[in-house]
C-alpha cells in the first residue's frame, strides 16, 4: 500500500482527497474562511461530544485529577484516564464522523491554501511520535 493510502471502503489517498478538496471548494476559499470555518467545526465537534453526554446519554464524562506521580512515563501512560465511560451509540457515531469528516475537509482546504500536502504533514509527525515515541508527551 501506497505511504499517502488509507483503507476506507476503498483504497483513497490522502493527496487525492486533498485535490478533491481544492475542486469542489467554491464559497470558502478565502483563508479567512477556511479558518473560521475550522473553528465553527471544533465547536461542533465539541458540541457533539458533549451532548453525547448530556442529550443521549450514551457516554458519561467523570473528571478526575490525572495522577502523574508514577515512576515512569510508560506507568503514567498506563495509569492516564479518558474520563469516558460508556460508547458512543450509532447516532452519536454518526454525527461525530460528520463533523469530524467536515474538520478534515477545512483542513484540507487550509493545507491547500498554503500548499502544503497534508500526506506530508502526517509523515512528519508518524516520524515524528514514531522517534520519539512515548517521549514525544503529546
Amino acid at each position: 500500500m501506497d505511504r499517502n493510502t488509507i483503507n476506507i471502503e476503498k483504497d483513497i489517498s490522502i493527496d487525492e482527497f486533498q485535490a478533491q478538496v481544492d475542486d469542489v471548494l467554491i464559497r470558502h476559499r478565502s483563508i479567512l474562511d477556511i479558518i473560521t470555518k475550522l473553528d465553527e467545526y471544533t465547536a461542533r465537534i465539541n458540541r457533539a461530544v458533549i451532548k453525547s453526554a448530556t442529550y443521549c446519554g450514551c457516554i458519561e464524562i467523570h473528571a478526575t485529577k490525572q495522577d502523574y506521580n508514577r515512576d515512569s512515563l510508560e506507568e503514567i501512560k498506563n495509569n492516564m484516564d479518558d474520563h469516558i465511560k460508556g460508547k458512543l451509540c450509532p447516532s452519536c457515531k454518526e454525527i461525530l464522523h460528520e463533523e469530524m469528516g467536515a474538520y478534515i475537509f477545512y483542513l484540507s482546504a487550509l493545507a491547500n491554501t498554503l500548499d502544503i500536502k497534508v500526506s506530508d504533514a502526517i509523515l512528519n509527525e508518524y516520524k515524528n511520535i514514531k522517534t520519539l515515541g512515548i517521549f514525544s508527551l503529546k
